[in-house]
């Protein structure tokens, strides 16, 4: 099914999805999002990192990303007394099912015959990956999504941030079937970006398709390549902006995020010299409102690393 642009100037937003209010189950996800959302808390790692350069710090994200994604499911299942607090889902388990949609359900272990209670899309999102935007592509079209399923993307970054056990920090949570409507209304309307965009929607898809059917939503031309790509809807945007103001061992995360860009492959010293003076100049002139910073000690820091890096 070909699917065009609407003439309209002022096409509605998409409505966000949850589960109905007599679904039997509908607690439970209650409890569920709850639990996702106190994964800081008690999620806890035996991975240990040491001895990274400054040139390698990037590649981190591609090496632990599904080790950490492993042990949040781990940690969800180890807080069953947060999602199942009477015991009502003794027989119910968090399982991971990569390269299949959604890569997290929730199921009934005990029988395979039936369908698993909600699902969860999960990536991990290294906080100081050199894109500075989560890299999760989502192209599920909107009817293989339940009304219970859900999006999460889990920051982390290692404790000392260049040492030490992945840290995980306040998720971004969204019913996955909005996310697939918002998903290709940024792509038909956003002007600028996709003038006269279509998408091909595969219809008549169920919830938790099985790999045999087209299950995914296709643009008719993507020369960028960047269709699913849900950070860059817009979508994240609050959101990314809060964690990436938050301090990290005292220092802003995205002045981290600048600071190990300046160190790339082939920088030479003259050129990680103005990247330190541009960094420097952003610090002093950027507003700082977020609590546990301090501008001056972070200007401190900036300058003995400069000292060290280029004497």
């Amino acid at each position: 099914m070909k699917k065009t642009k609407t003439d309209s100037s002022n096409p509605p937003m998409p409505e966000r999805v949850v589960p109905a209010s007599d679904w039997k189950h509908v607690e439970l996800w209650r409890r569920v999002k709850d639990a996702l959302n106190a994964l800081p808390i008690h999620f806890r790692s035996d991975t240990f990192i040491e001895g990274i350069n400054a040139t390698d710090i990037f590649t981190l994200n591609s090496a632990l990303g599904a080790t950490i994604e492993n042990q949040v499911v781990e940690t969800l299942n180890q807080i069953r007394s947060v999602w199942d607090p009477d015991n009502a889902y003794q027989t119910c388990a968090f399982i991971r099912q990569p390269q299949t949609f959604p890569d997290v359900v929730l199921r009934d272990v005990s029988r395979s015959d039936v369908r698993p209670l909600m699902g969860i899309e999960l990536k991990g999102w290294y906080l100081i990956a050199k894109e500075g935007e989560p890299s999760l592509r989502f192209t599920q079209t909107r009817d293989a999504c339940a009304d219970a399923d859900l999006i999460m993307v889990v920051p982390w970054v290692l404790g000392n941030v260049i040492s030490g056990r992945p840290k995980i920090y306040s998720p971004f949570i969204e019913s996955a079937r909005y996310v697939a409507c918002y998903r290709n209304y940024h792509w038909e309307h956003c002007r600028e970006a996709h003038s006269n965009a279509t998408i091909h929607v595969s219809s008549n898809i169920a919830p938790y398709p099985s790999k045999a059917d087209k299950s995914t939503d296709e643009p008719a031309s993507d020369r960028g390549h960047n269709f699913g790509r849900i950070a860059r809807t817009g979508i994240m945007d609050d959101y990314m902006s809060r964690i990436k103001a938050m301090p990290i061992c005292g220092i802003k995360a995205s002045y981290w995020l600048d600071f190990f860009k300046i160190f790339h492959q082939d920088a030479t010293d003259v050129q990680i010299a103005a990247a330190f003076e541009k960094l420097r100049t952003r610090i002093v002139t950027e507003k700082i409102v977020t609590p546990g910073i301090d501008k001056e000690e972070v200007l401190l820091v900036l300058s003995a690393l400069e000292r060290s890096w280029l004497a």
